[in-house]
């Protein structure tokens, strides 16, 4: 697995760390649809970690605030997978690079019906962007637009309680 820094024409302007929570309900995962109106994309649920914040807990505030999920509705946080993102994006600030830790859980049907469907983004001019929360058997997302991209690996998994092949996923090095 190369872990070598991918070649920018700037350098990265901070490191922060993303905790992600994959949530199962049987075969199926839960991530985030935003449809906008150049292009449909998935994120996995989750967020920042604040300075000084513990990762799981953060995992669990997130899940919390995007899905309603209190952690004794589901089984403890499972950190399954790290991915390294060096990814670029247009404008005169230097991107962050984001360290994605991998969390993964399970729910019942009975906890999945009462969850959140939709996720409130605020943006920077105080309005929001709606994301759809879409349950979706995991085994079918090896070609959905997912960030991190990390639908080939939860498809590659035998079950949804399996073990990730490999803990450090390839870096994402992408050019916006």
């Amino acid at each position: 697995m190369s872990t070598t820094e991918a070649t920018t024409e700037q350098p990265f302007s901070r490191i922060k760390v993303r905790v992600t929570g994959l949530v199962f309900c049987g075969t199926e995962v839960a991530p985030l649809r935003r449809d906008r109106a150049d292009s449909t994309h998935y994120t996995t649920i989750g967020g920042n970690v604040a300075a000084g914040e513990d990762f799981r807990a953060a995992a669990a505030r997130e899940l919390q605030e995007e899905l309603g999920l209190a952690p004794d509705q589901a089984d403890d946080l499972e950190l399954i997978g790290l991915a390294d993102a060096r990814v670029t994006r247009p404008g005169p600030t230097a991107a962050p690079r984001k360290i994605h830790l991998i969390y993964r859980t399970h729910v019942t049907p009975e906890v999945r019906a009462t969850l959140a469907t939709q996720e409130f983004d605020e943006l920077p001019d105080g309005s929001h962007e709606v994301g759809t929360i879409e349950w979706i058997d995991y085994r079918k997302t090896t070609d959905l637009p997912l960030f991190p991209p990390i639908g080939k690996v939860i498809a590659q998994l035998p079950t949804p309680h399996a073990q990730l092949a490999t803990f450090e996923l390839e870096p994402v090095t992408d050019q916006n």
